[in-house]
């Protein structure tokens, strides 16, 4: 597992932390069952406070893209039909909102659209 924190990044490290454990996990980069390093040892191999990485793992585990046993370590999860489910109800939910709001198909996908693009901005 290679992270980088950009501190001239605008993104709190926390953020970049989940990010980048998040974007290996879905590329397989980080396959399912991989063991993470502790808290502690990947804050002091990035050089960042334990609470910062602690932070991250709280936000992966939150998202089903991580889980912790324990003792036995925190571990790559099989996030990736978790993920497609929540998308999917999300998509459900938006629909359903936008359609009782009286928007039509273009500009419920314009406002998707724009929203992605906030989202993913760089």
């Amino acid at each position: 597992m290679t992270l980088k924190i950009h501190i001239d990044d605008s993104a709190a490290p926390y953020e970049q932390v989940r990010a980048q454990i998040s974007e290996q996990a879905r590329s397989g980069a980080l396959p399912v069952g991989y063991r993470l390093p502790t808290v502690r040892g990947l804050a002091e191999s990035l050089g960042l406070a334990a609470n910062t990485v602690a932070k991250a793992y709280r936000a992966l585990e939150t998202d089903g893209v991580i889980e912790t046993r324990g003792r036995n370590g925190t571990f790559v999860a099989a996030a990736g039909q978790a993920a497609d489910r929540e998308a999917a109800t999300a998509a459900q939910a938006y629909a359903e909102r936008v359609r009782r709001l009286g928007l039509g198909e273009a500009d419920a996908l314009a406002a998707v659209r724009d929203a992605l693009r906030a989202a993913y901005e760089d």
